[in-house]
């Protein structure tokens, strides 16, 4: 009964309170409840206390910043509630390996990150933490209201009772584990008949392809866990004949999830974004948390790149619009100058753009960098490798770099437990 209250009061204050006039009040707003958080969280964490010692909590946009490599470095001394990197560890590889996820540390629910960017994190939610965000994600996901009845059916690579947590009287949840069989999971499916599928966007464009021996009628997709590439998202809405929605999580925290007009913003209600730069309207996210206790997340450096939309979204929100989540920092490529003396960087971005542009018949393509002087590709239709072939080089020579090997794959091997990159670098990272 009393999860079921903090459900509550987490749902409906988030759907209803913390509106904001203009960004103005929403930044003024944020900056306090940083500064309490601080106060309050570095006393309990050993590492940050030391880390932030003799900086004025004003100025904590001007703190030092930490990335995954130092927060797991420095796990034992950063979360509150004494659970070792060791202890962590294997509890968390425990639960993957007997596909068991309900056991906890103290009641602490203990996770691990996909691995995407090379090292594997970890992360530790309390329970009161738990139902703070299922209130939150339901408020800010569910269709229509907390008080009508929902059949959700999601697909992830582990569960955790972060997920769990979300059934209810009126909220049926159902979790399909990804290691099983793609039959078995259609079939579970169908069964269960969701009004709420939320997946990734490679599982999501399975079930697309089968949706014909499918018996079901979804009221919302979301995909979620791998970035969802703009010739995906078109395939989805074509064929669900509906808006498809994104939730951006991570270890690092619950980020950013569309609106009611599928557009993507950071959820700045529960995390402080700064911005780091890197093109025009491209920047890598500092990210503070200033409600996650158990495992504080402050000036976080995320390892991904975002594309900032200049518009305003007519949902009203005063959030930061979100145009593209582009990938991994380690999946930009880099080629050789044309005089050799440097490096050019290109962004996911823009390979991707050059596949599409080349062909309006691909759906499925994949782009890998070998190495400096090799870039393998992949694309479902064979006979239209020399136009992205012509357009990869187009786009290389127009930023000056020497072209590469462009080598055409035949077969495209797949990783049911890892997520899907379309672009992706063997030499970052």
């Amino acid at each position: 009964m009393f999860k079921t209250l903090i459900i509550l009061y987490f749902y409906f204050k988030t759907k209803y309170f913390n509106k904001f006039s203009n960004r103005s009040a929403l930044l003024n707003w944020q900056d306090k409840k940083v500064e309490g958080f601080l106060n309050k969280i570095l006393k309990k964490s050993k590492y940050y206390n030391a880390k932030f010692k003799g900086l004025n909590l004003a100025d904590w946009k001007d703190f030092p910043t930490i990335d995954k490599k130092e927060l797991m470095e420095n796990f034992d001394n950063l979360n509150t509630v004494n659970i070792s990197k060791k202890e962590a560890f294997e509890f968390a590889l425990n639960c993957e390996k007997t596909r068991n996820f309900k056991p906890e540390i103290n009641n602490i629910t203990i996770g691990l990150s996909s691995g995407t960017s090379g090292n594997r994190g970890l992360f530790l939610v309390s329970r009161f933490e738990q139902c703070r965000w299922v209130g939150m994600i339901l408020a800010k996901m569910l269709p229509y209201s907390i008080l009508k009845k929902h059949k959700i059916a999601f697909f992830l690579r582990a569960n955790s009772n972060l997920y769990e947590n979300v059934k209810s009287r009126n909220i049926d949840f159902e979790y399909f584990d990804m290691i099983n069989s793609i039959d078995e999971n259609l079939k579970k499916l169908d069964n269960f008949k969701p009004t709420i599928i939320a997946a990734p966007p490679s599982m999501l464009k399975i079930i697309a392809k089968n949706i014909s021996n499918l018996n079901i009628n979804p009221v919302k997709i979301i995909s979620a866990a791998e970035v969802l590439e703009d010739i995906d998202k078109k395939y989805l809405e074509k064929t669900f004949n509906q808006t498809i929605h994104q939730i951006y999580q991570a270890t690092e925290g619950f980020l950013a999830c569309t609106c009611k007009y599928g557009n993507l913003h950071f959820n700045e209600d529960i995390v402080a974004i700064q911005k780091e730069y890197i093109g025009e309207n491209k920047f890598i996210p500092i990210i503070t948390d200033f409600k996650r206790t158990s495992e504080p997340i402050i000036r976080y450096r995320l390892n991904d790149i975002i594309t900032e939309s200049p518009k305003t979204c007519p949902c009203g929100s005063k959030h930061l619009l979100i145009k593209k989540i582009e990938g991994r920092c380690d999946d930009i490529f880099y080629l050789e100058s044309n005089n050799g003396n440097s490096l050019v960087s290109i962004f996911p971005d823009f390979i991707s753009r050059a596949v599409i542009f080349a062909s309006d018949i691909i759906e499925e393509y994949k782009i890998i960098q070998i190495s400096k002087d090799e870039i393998q590709v992949y694309i479902d239709k064979m006979s239209e490798f020399n136009k992205v072939k012509d357009s990869l080089t187009k786009l290389f020579h127009k930023l000056n770099c020497k072209i590469p090997n462009i080598i055409e794959l035949s077969i495209l091997s797949t990783d049911n437990s890892k997520k899907f990159k379309r672009i992706e670098s063997k030499i970052n990272g």
